[in-house]
């Protein structure tokens, strides 16, 4: 399996319809197109029939009208049987991304956060987060920060006043910076109207609702900074791939867990700074350099897999 023919590599990306689990495949098949040529086909798999159905068969009529695959790649557990009934039907290699439903041993490759803690002897590679499709390019105006909003989830809860006071203090105490905040959709309504009760000069509070698809990706390019709520882990990893300096705004924890396991790591390594009420933040946020899973993955199966000879 060289890749190098006349049609280039040829990519089949399985879609289950949700954006997180989409935008980790983008990113891989988008690296891979940096590494060599690439032919990269989307098939979604949201509502399908059971793969079962089609296994018996040694089948896969979503793809029967694409040249064979090399590569195919999933997120998510919708995609998982498709993987291996799309690689028996018509070949390729199987790459599923987060730790699958089934047993990984399935796959030709796993791509698994570190945090995961994965012990076994699968086919596997571990990952600093789970992938993106951000890069590193962009202006990163100094002195303008974004302010990434999460909100309850299996992990954390939420704790109101401690989060508006950590901000206000933020951004008080950097007059001369200007602050973007945005929110999520986990993100409960009575913050957005208690933040613009008290927005200060320097904050413009824009909520999910009125950004658009890649606003995110766009703001993080302008900026230098970003300062991200510790429950929304996936956003500190597309931050420090983003190539900015990446602050945590504390959250209440509900215990440990994988997501906290994570956390904790990049700030032991330096990678994110905590906020805390001395300031001592503003002499240890550095953007960290050449943060790109999707690309180092990529490189990986191309020099595993792809090259010639």
């Amino acid at each position: 399996m060289t890749g190098q023919d006349a049609h280039g590599l040829i990519i089949w990306r399985l879609l289950d319809g949700k954006p997180g689990h989409e935008n980790q495949s983008l990113g891989l098949s988008d690296a891979l197109s940096r590494q060599l040529p690439c032919t990269c086909y989307d098939i979604s798999v949201k509502g399908r029939l059971t793969p079962l159905f089609y296994w018996l068969f040694a089948a896969y009529p979503p793809g029967s009208n694409l040249p064979a695959p090399d590569l195919i790649i999933g997120a998510g557990h919708q995609t998982h049987l498709h993987l291996l009934t799309a690689r028996r039907a018509r070949g390729g290699k199987a790459i599923v991304l987060m730790r699958p439903s089934l047993p990984l041993s399935l796959f030709d490759l796993c791509l698994l956060p570190e945090h995961d803690g994965y012990r076994g002897n699968a086919p596997c590679m571990e990952t600093r987060g789970v992938l993106n499709a951000l890069q590193s390019a962009g202006r990163h105006v100094p002195h303008k920060a974004l302010i990434l909003i999460g909100g309850p989830s299996r992990h954390h809860g939420w704790d109101l006043q401690m989060l508006l006071q950590q901000i206000e203090q933020l951004v008080g105490d950097n007059p001369e910076t200007g602050f973007l905040l945005t929110t999520s959709r986990r993100t409960p309504s009575e913050f957005v109207a208690e933040m613009r009760r008290r927005q200060p000069d320097n904050l413009e509070v824009v909520p999910v609702d009125e950004t658009g698809p890649g606003w995110v990706a766009g703001q993080l390019a302008e900026r230098s900074t970003a300062w991200v709520t510790e429950d929304s882990v996936s956003m500190v990893y597309e931050a420090l791939t983003a190539g900015v300096a990446v602050g945590v705004l504390k959250m209440p924890a509900k215990g440990e867990s994988r997501v906290s396991r994570g956390l904790r790591k990049l700030l032991n390594e330096g990678l994110v700074v905590p906020f805390d009420d001395r300031g001592d933040y503003r002499a240890q946020m550095q953007p960290v350099a050449d943060f790109n899973e999707a690309d180092r993955c990529a490189r990986w199966i191309a020099e595993r897999w792809l090259s010639a000879g």
